[in-house]
């Protein structure tokens, strides 16, 4: 069995993360700060925007992984996999913008309603 589908939404991701990673290294740099956020509310907001992101990406990769794995429909798996990302992206839009809430705001409840749903999924398809 491949996870074909999973890996290509795995891959983008990994690309995402490596975004955020260079968004908060950049902003370290520009202020000097190599620990913590020293006060800097736009490092604090890129760092938690990534810390966001390795908090929820790996689990729901993991469930569309068991999506895919036990049959589930090809165009529903690319359906989650595109949420996952277009909600972790807005997210950290909204996080690191002040002004921008309706990013995060969206970002978040679209990601809950993917978790939510690729849980009773995976739970039902185990089941049957």
């Amino acid at each position: 069995m491949t996870l074909t589908i999973t890996a290509l939404y795995a891959g983008l991701a990994g690309l995402l993360y490596l975004f955020l990673s260079i968004h908060v290294i950049k902003q370290r740099i520009a202020c000097h700060q190599s620990l913590g956020d020293g006060g800097d509310a736009l490092l604090s907001r890129r760092i938690r925007a990534h810390g966001n992101f390795s908090e929820y990406a790996p689990l729901t990769l993991i469930l569309i992984a068991a999506f895919e794995a036990q049959g589930g429909a090809a165009p529903l798996v690319h359906l989650a996999g595109i949420v996952l990302l277009v909600s972790r992206a807005l997210h950290a839009y909204g996080m690191q913008r002040e002004g921008q809430e309706w990013g995060r705001k969206y970002g978040i409840l679209s990601c809950f309603a993917l978790l939510l749903a690729l849980s009773l999924a995976d739970i039902v398809m185990a089941l049957t």
